[in-house]
Formats: structure tokens, C-alpha cells, sequence
């Protein structure tokens, strides 16, 4: 709302004429008296201060007026918006009140005269906003209370209240500190100018605050999961910060310390830790001044999050398919033996189809004559003797594998990796190698190929699915070099992996990788293809360097070769090593299943402009062959999780609707109403109330941990929120003054008016001032 134009106009034009002949002849007058004497400087002065008053005079002859235009009185309404949060209730440093009292005070009408100038002007509607926007009719209301500052769906509650109304402004009171505008801004198109009024000062409070709390898991086995916090401390210079990993009962799992450098600096802590049950589980991160007095800090409200970590999601099963057994497959079953989130099924081949004999006997006989009248031979039971000889092991039921590796979508597709070893592309019909591509880009599996003698291009990968899978060119390979030895070392890239890594320091992973064997069959391929990583490399005496592990990704899933063909070679050096290379099966494992799409999947989405405390939860639905699965039933059950535990309570059951967001995906929304841990179980069923599947996620609400986030106030979010509607930033200083000005700038309804310019004492002190000058001037000089 900018400040309106006035312009001057004439309101006796017809008299122009005739003023300009009377102020001729005056200045006619003027000169001819002052040419007579002796030139100076203040005979000009003189002569243009009698010039100025008689036009001044002459000018009264056109009446001019001012004329512009101004809010109708009354006509306009006008919001005066003040948060009424929790959050006000800080106190800045060097005040003898809280920011809350300061906001009383400002909105106190016998204190401010600002109040009075804007209802003489504008119709004034009050609000308070916290968790939602609230009409009061005074704001003696205000208690600083809230559990939330929703900006954005206090601005949206106004925008839809006062549509098609004359809203000529909005008078906002706040920190700025909103608790649901954090990544996008509410729709601001309809709203009048808003006019932000800064609570509290910046720089004026001692305080430590958990900013952000992030948690990430990858295949290290030591310590799968990382979690990394952001501690904000604010006035606290010189200061040792301590943050804490406490389990749900309490107990302390780790500590670490820092010191603060300088006023306004976010720390950064980083914990690692292996949970030591599956499953969904809650954390307590929690950051204090070690020895610090009370009082200390503005609040301790901001100082502990609890955080979900979720091991679940397994047993996760893996398909290793071999073309001879061998010794990889020895350790390998084994170290996957060890996690009881990993369940390894095995196709291995112990004997390659054989030609059909041509037996010399009778016309149409098909059986070895030594062997006739021993019983009826049908075609089907000779041909049975043409096959491979396949066994199967840990398979769930004698059904699985009973016709060999998987012919279609949905029986491939139940498994989440698949780990090929020594077997050759013919093995494979030409519509199950497109199986496996599609098992990768579609499903979202993982894929392994080995560096056995039938891997790769010895075994005719090159120009097939599989091939374009891997993550290494096969046409490029170079031809393999008999005799020779080869050295494991790690890339670059292969350092900065956790799950490539064994150990936690640089020394003993150095130690490890000088006491690994060499090894004396690898696979050559041609480099890494664009966008692949390569992880490790083999190199022989000569110092010619081949790829040995290269990972990338591939549609939904990720696909990894292993070139080495006897890995297992380093386990039969000493009882550590063989736990080394367990170790590492383990992490290549977990690497290969993490981040598979399961058939149902549970996220947890903060919902703030629903509600406060308000979570969606998304529920991804897929049929067998990992297609979107409409027309399903998912229902959800809520449980929060008692204090001091990680058991629920009794839950709430809610069911989740199809999203038109997207195919397959149903969302609830549940509202938090008491801060703390709460768990979330989904089960689906199809159509024909089939079961789908289940999945289980956490997460926690703290409103005050949410509000106190941050306590500086956010200038720059309100400064933005301003420029974006035509307001501006208003200092609590000039309230009075800006009141005053609102009539001047443009609102919805507006009136002409005007004003004479002549007939006022200004413009008559004008000409006299002129006139009196010019006198006082002469009798100086001592002129007639």
C-alpha cells in the first residue's frame, strides 16, 4: 500500500490571465526602482523577494488547490494481527520483561496514540494467532500460551476471511519464529500489504538449541547408524556444549563435547552405534551447558529431541544363483548366516545338461536296448535325463525353485537381491536375462555378478540385459593374463563407503588390506561406464591395474560387479581374516538390499499446515509384480509409545484413502496431541481381502521443542513476507507515525479531496515574509 499522490490544480482558471498581467507589472515596477542605484548582490535579492511576494499575491487571483485521494473513513477494514505463542515468553538479555509484555504494551491503547489515528480511519477487526488465528475483541486475551506460531495458516485464514472484502491492511506482531513455513510459502495472491512488526531483539538472548537432528543408515556393521545434530547456541561464547544419546530408558550410550567459538554458532555432533535389537526403536538427543547455573538459558524447552530409528524391514531374501558349487558360496552362506536380517537362497548347478545318446536299436525306440523289456520309457521321462542337474537350498517350501530360476515377474520379483556366480548368459533363457533388467530398473532390486570363470564376458554377458545392467563394459575388457597374481586396494571413492570399509580407523583398514592374500583369478572387464563408481581395484607385480568392485545405479535398483573370482582365498589365512571376509559378504549384502522397495511401504510427512502436531501418512501399495495396487484396504494403527520405553500403548485405528496424488498410494492424517514417541502400523489387503503386507514406522512431536527451535527472531522471513505483499517492515517506535500515514496510501476504497492552497496562513505568511524581508533589507542599505 503505497502512499497516494496529491497533485495542484487551479480553481479559478480564468484569472490566470489577469494574474499574470498584475504580477508583470509589479515585477516591471520591482525592476525599474532597483535599476536606478548602485548594482550588488543584495539589490538582486532584494528585487527577487518583491518578485516572489507579488506572485504569491498575484496567485491568490487562480485559487489554487491540492487534490488527491484517501481511504473513505470507515469504509476500509483493517487487521491488527499479534502472535500469541508460547514462544513470546522469552525474555532478551538486558530486559525487565518478557517479549510478551513488551507486546502488551505496545498493543495497550492508553499507551500508544497509533490505535486511535487507525480506528478513526479504518474499520479495525483484532486477532491472536498460535496454533490458528482467533477473532478477540481486545487483546487483553493474549495469555502467550500457544503451542505453535502458524504464520502461514494465520496469513491463509485471513486471505479466505476477507475475500472480496475491503481489506486495506494487515498489521502483523510477531517474531517471525513460524512453525509451518519452513520450505514453501502459503498462497499470498488476495492478500493486502502486510505490515510485520518485529518482537525482540536479535543478538539479545543466551540459549542452546537442537536446530536439526538428522538419522541415516548404511550396511557398516559396526555402527549402521549415523546420527548427526545441529546445536544453535546464541550468546554463549567461550562456552563447552555437551549433547548426550540416551536409549528410550535412559541410559547413556555416548557424549561428546565442544566449545563454542563464537556468539551465534551452530555446532555439528555426529554418533554412531549399532542398535542392538531390530526393529523400530526411539533415541534421546539432548544438548546442556555442563556445570551452567539455572537461568542460564532463555529456555531448556529446545534441548532434547527423541528420534526414530527403524533395523526393521527384513528378513530381506537373496537369490544366489551358481553354475558349479565352489568355495564363494561356502562363505559367503555363511557370514549371511550370522544376520537375522538376511536369508540367502541358493540355485546351484552340480551338473551341466548332457547331449542325448543315439541309441542303435529297433525303429522308434528311444532307450539303451541293454535296458529293453525293463519297463515303459515315455519321451517326457528321457527327456528329464537332458537337463541340468539343479539343487536348491534354504528354500521356504518345496515348491520354490522346483522348475529352476524364476520364469515370471511375480515369482522373481519376491526376492530383493540377486547374486550371480560362475554362471554363464546361456543358463538363462532370453526372456528371463530380461527378467533380471527388469528386476533391477522396474523392481528395484540389487544386482551382484561375481567374478567367476562364466562371469562377465567369458560367459556371454556382453550384448545382453544383464550386461547393460552392470555397472563395467564388457567389450572393452582386456584378455586374461595366466599366471599372474593380483593386490586388493581400495579407490578414493572405495574410502569414503562405510560398507566398503571394515574398520573404523585409516590404520587398521591399511593393516587389513596389507594382509589380504593375493589373488589369482580375476575377471577382466573394460572401465567403470558413466555415472558408475569404482570402489577397488586389483593390480599386478607389473603394476597393470584392473576394476575389481564398481557399483551404479540402475532404474529403481543398483547393480555391483565383483570381478575376483577366488575372494575366498583370504579367509583361509588366520581366524581374523575369515571374520574380515564375513564381514565384508555382510556389508555387500546389506548394500545390495538397502533402499529396496518393499510391496508396502510407510512413510511418516509433517502435515503443519494441517494442523500443528499433524503427521500424513503415506501408504505405498504394490501388487506382486510391483505395479501401483489400487482398490486395496490399508488400515493404520497409532500407538504412542510410553515414556521411559519403547513398548506401545493402546493404539488408534484409522483408515487410509486413495491419494490423487498418485497411483497405488493411500494417506491418513493424525493429529499429536501430547508431545512424545509414536509408532505407526500399516497392514493392506487387496480386493479379495487378500493380505499384502505390513510395514511399521515412528516418529516423534514436541511443539515446544518445534517453537523454541530457534529463538532469534526471524527478520528475514518477515522482511521477505513484506516485500512479497507491497508492506513494509514497521519499527514499534513509529507505530504513531505510520498510523498517521495509512489514510495516504492507496486502499480498496478511496475519495477525492482537496484543499485550498492560497487561502491558508502559510501561504499569506509567504507574501508578507517576502515583503518585510525586502523592507528590512532596504532600510538596512539605507535606501528610500
Amino acid at each position: 500500500m503505497r502512499p497516494a499522490l496529491f497533485t495542484l490544480v487551479l480553481g479559478a482558471p480564468q484569472w490566470l490571465g489577469p494574474a499574470l498581467g498584475l504580477w508583470g507589472l509589479v515585477a516591471a515596477a520591482a525592476l525599474w526602482s532597483y535599476a536606478r542605484g548602485p548594482r550588488g548582490g543584495w539589490r538582486a535579492g532584494c528585487a527577487a523577494l518583491k518578485l516572489l511576494g507579488g506572485a504569491a499575491l498575484a496567485a491568490c487571483l487562480v485559487e489554487p488547490l491540492w487534490t488527491g485521494q484517501r481511504a473513505r473513513p470507515g469504509a476500509n477494514l483493517f487487521a491488527v494481527v499479534a502472535d500469541n505463542s508460547q514462544g513470546l515468553q522469552v525474555r532478551d538479555r538486558g530486559s525487565d520483561r518478557t517479549r510478551g509484555e513488551w507486546l502488551r504494551e505496545w498493543l495497550d491503547p492508553q499507551r500508544s496514540g497509533a490505535w486511535t489515528t487507525l480506528e478513526e480511519a479504518f474499520e479495525v477487526r483484532r486477532f491472536l494467532f498460535d496454533a490458528r488465528l482467533q477473532a478477540v475483541r481486545h487483546f487483553e486475551e493474549l495469555t502467550f500460551e500457544g503451542r505453535a506460531t502458524a504464520l502461514g495458516a494465520a496469513l491463509t485464514a485471513l486471505r479466505e476471511r476477507f475475500a472480496n472484502r475491503p481489506l486495506a491492511g494487515v498489521l502483523l506482531f510477531t517474531d517471525g519464529i513460524a512453525t509451518d513455513l519452513r520450505d514453501t510459502w502459503p498462497p499470498l495472491d488476495g492478500l493486502p500489504p502486510v505490515y510485520p512488526v518485529v518482537v525482540g531483539r536479535v543478538g539479545a538472548v543466551r540459549d542452546l538449541a537442537l536446530e536439526t537432528v538428522q538419522v541415516s543408515q548404511t550396511a557398516f556393521e559396526d555402527a549402521p547408524v549415523t546420527l548427526t545434530a545441529g546445536v544453535r547456541a546464541l550468546g554463549l561464547a567461550g562456552e563447552r556444549v555437551e549433547v548426550t544419546l540416551s536409549d528410550a530408558r535412559g541410559t547413556r550410550l555416548a557424549a561428546q563435547e565442544s566449545r563454542v567459538r563464537r556468539d551465534a554458532e551452530t555446532l555439528s555432533f555426529r554418533f554412531q552405534w549399532r542398535p542392538p535389537e531390530p526393529g523400530l526403536a526411539f533415541y534421546e538427543v539432548r544438548a546442556h551447558l555442563p556445570g551452567a547455573a539455572p537461568g542460564a538459558e532463555a529456555t531448556l524447552l529446545n534441548n532434547a529431541r527423541l528420534v526414530p530409528v527403524d533395523r526393521g524391514g527384513g528378513p530381506y531374501r537373496i537369490l544366489y544363483v551358481a553354475g558349479r558349487p565352489n568355495w564363494e558360496y561356502k562363505f559367503l552362506n555363511r557370514a549371511l548366516a550370522e544376520d537375522d536380517q538376511l536369508q540367502l537362497v541358493a540355485l546351484l548347478r552340480v551338473a551341466r545338461r548332457e547331449p542325448k545318446f543315439e541309441f542303435r536299436g529297433r525303429a522308434g525306440e528311444t532307450s539303451n536296448p541293454l535296458f529293453r523289456g525293463f519297463g515303459h520309457q515315455a519321451p517326457e521321462e528321457v527327456e528329464r535325463y537332458d537337463q541340468p542337474v539343479l539343487i536348491r537350498l534354504n528354500t521356504r517350501d518345496e515348491r520354490e525353485l522346483r522348475d529352476g530360476f524364476p520364469r515370471t515377474a511375480e515369482a522373481l520379483f519376491a526376492y530383493d537381491a540377486l547374486i550371480l556366480d560362475d554362471v554363464e548368459a546361456d543358463f538363462f533363457a532370453p526372456d528371463q536375462q530380461s527378467l533380471i533388467a527388469r528386476f533391477v530398473a522396474e523392481r528395484g532390486g540389487g544386482l551382484l555378478m561375481l567374478g567367476g570363470a562364466e562371469s562377465f564376458r567369458q560367459g556371454g554377458y556382453f550384448r545382453t540385459p544383464v550386461g547393460d545392467a552392470l555397472p563395467v563394459y564388457l567389450d572393452r575388457a582386456p584378455e586374461p593374463v595366466a599366471g599372474a597374481t593380483w593386490r586388493f586396494q581400495l579407490t578414493r571413492e572405495g574410502w569414503l563407503e562405510p560398507w566398503v570399509r571394515l574398520h573404523e580407523t585409516e590404520a587398521a583398514e591399511k593393516a587389513r588390506l596389507q594382509a589380504m592374500p593375493a589373488f589369482a583369478v580375476v575377471n577382466p572387464v573394460g572401465e567403470p561406464k558413466p555415472g558408475a563408481a569404482l570402489l577397488a581395484t586389483v593390480a599386478d607385480e607389473p603394476g597393470r591395474e584392473l576394476p575389481a568392485l564398481a557399483t551404479q545405479r540402475f532404474g529403481r535398483g543398483r547393480t555391483a560387479a565383483l570381478t575376483v573370482g577366488d575372494f575366498w582365498r583370504w579367509g583361509m589365512l588366520n581366524p581374523e581374516a575369515r571374520r574380515d571376509l564375513e564381514k565384508a559378504w555382510r556389508q555387500l549384502a546389506r548394500w545390495l538390499v538397502t533402499e529396496v522397495p518393499r510391496r508396502v511401504e510407510l512413510t511418516i510427512e509433517p502435515a503443519p499446515d494441517s494442523a500443528p502436531g499433524a503427521v500424513r501418512l503415506l501408504v505405498r501399495a504394490r501388487d506382486p509384480q510391483f505395479l501401483p495396487l489400487d482398490g486395496a484396504q490399508v488400515v493404520v494403527e497409532v500407538t504412542p509409545v510410553a515414556a521411559g520405553t519403547n513398548a506401545p500403548a493402546a493404539p488408534l485405528r484409522l483408515t487410509a484413502e486413495p491419494s490423487a496424488r498418485e497411483p497405488g498410494l493411500y494417506e491418513g492424517l493424525y493429529v499429536a496431541r501430547h508431545p512424545g514417541a509414536y509408532r505407526a502400523a500399516v497392514a493392506v489387503t487387496n480386493a479379495t481381502a487378500e493380505a499384502v503386507g505390513r510395514a511399521v514406522a515412528g516418529w516423534s512431536s514436541d511443539l515446544a521443542a518445534e517453537e523454541f527451535r530457534s529463538l532469534e527472531p526471524n527478520v528475514a522471513l518477515l522482511e521477505e513476507l513484506a516485500r512479497r505483499t507491497g508492506g513494509e517492515v514497521v519499527s514499534a517506535g513509529r507505530l504513531a507515525e505510520f498510523a498517521r500515514g495509512l489514510p495516504r496510501r492507496q486502499a480498496p476504497v478511496m475519495e477525492a479531496w482537496t484543499a485550498p492552497a492560497w487561502h491558508t496562513p502559510g501561504w499569506l505568511a509567504l507574501a508578507l515574509g517576502c515583503f518585510l524581508t525586502e523592507w528590512g533589507l532596504r532600510r538596512w542599505k539605507g535606501l528610500p
